[in-house]
């Protein structure tokens, strides 16, 4: 029994080599997110879409948010703080911080990028 459990894991990691090809892939890819001066988490690059103050969200065409498994795409999302709208309109580029707070994505936090 243990033979076989061992073949097993040795063919599992002949066709499966952790890190091989999928370390490659990645190396090739530009870095999409930087660190946060103010909190030391994860920024994401995007583009601000629309601004609804009313509503208090923000629409932003962003890279991929990996912590949260997010593809790359364009999203509505909350702001902890309404007053986040007023520093933003159409078009900025930003890097931002999103974590989901009571169950809704929610930017905590933005810095325009050049």
């Amino acid at each position: 029994m243990r033979s076989h459990l061992l073949a097993l894991t040795m063919a599992a990691g002949l066709l499966f080599p952790s890190g091989g090809f999928a370390a490659a892939d990645n190396a090739a890819q530009p870095a999409t997110e930087t660190k946060s001066t103010e909190s030391g988490q994860a920024m994401t690059a995007g583009v601000v879409k629309k601004v609804d103050k009313a509503a208090g969200k923000v629409t932003i065409s962003h890279e991929p948010i990996e912590k949260l498994g997010m593809p790359k795409m364009t999203m509505v999302y909350r702001v902890k703080d309404p007053s986040m709208l007023d520093r933003l309109k159409e078009g900025d580029r930003i890097r931002f911080v999103v974590e989901k707070v009571n169950g809704l994505f929610t930017v905590m936090e933005f810095e325009t990028a050049n």
